[in-house]
């Protein structure tokens, strides 16, 4: 644990998924993607804030010419459930006209964001609009989603770390772990 965390870390009930086991599973995930497009005109899409840092591993990863944007939306603000309400907040600038686009996001939820921004990007031209996430919450699901790739399964628990936040902290954690309740629970 680092020693600059350690208050964050004592916020956690405990870690839920190793900085080990994010690199291993990134490092697959990014063999997999480099396979999948060979020959394609791949764009990553990060949504920011939560998947900057996966989004910044997994391009590492991928051993091919890939192209970047970013998208800003929010669903949260500073609670731990989603209002159901996407606004966006800052778009592509780029045109995907025939390009394979590649959505990466922290954490597929309720899926009401991505089901939004996939039909968004929809209407642009794309050759292809698929789902990379780092987690997945399939027991919060509030829509006919699923990613096309993802590293890990969760449970329904509120999770922080590697880009993760609660009101904007914990995103610099290296591991994922879940937030103790007692941290949230005024709300």
């Amino acid at each position: 644990m680092m020693e600059t965390n350690a208050k964050l870390y004592g916020d956690l009930s405990r870690i839920l998924v190793t900085r080990e086991e994010i690199a291993e599973a990134v490092a697959k995930l990014g063999k997999q993607i480099t396979e999948d497009y060979q020959g394609k005109k791949l764009m990553m899409v990060g949504i920011l804030k939560g998947a900057i840092v996966f989004f910044a591993d997994l391009l590492r990863e991928i051993d091919l010419p890939v192209m970047t944007e970013f998208m800003a939306v929010s669903s949260y603000g500073a609670s731990t459930k989603t209002s159901g309400v996407v606004n966006l907040v800052k778009d592509i600038t780029k045109d995907i006209t025939g390009m394979d686009v590649l959505v990466v996001e922290d954490i597929v939820d309720s899926g009401m964001t991505l089901s939004y921004l996939k039909k968004y990007l929809s209407t642009r031209g794309a050759a292809s609009i698929k789902i990379v996430t780092l987690l997945d919450k399939p027991e919060r699901r509030r829509v006919d989603l699923t990613a096309d790739y993802y590293c890990f399964t969760i449970p329904d628990e509120f999770v922080v770390g590697y880009g993760l936040d609660y009101d904007e902290k914990y995103r610099n954690l290296p591991d994922i772990g879940v937030l103790d309740p007692s941290v949230y629970s005024g709300e």
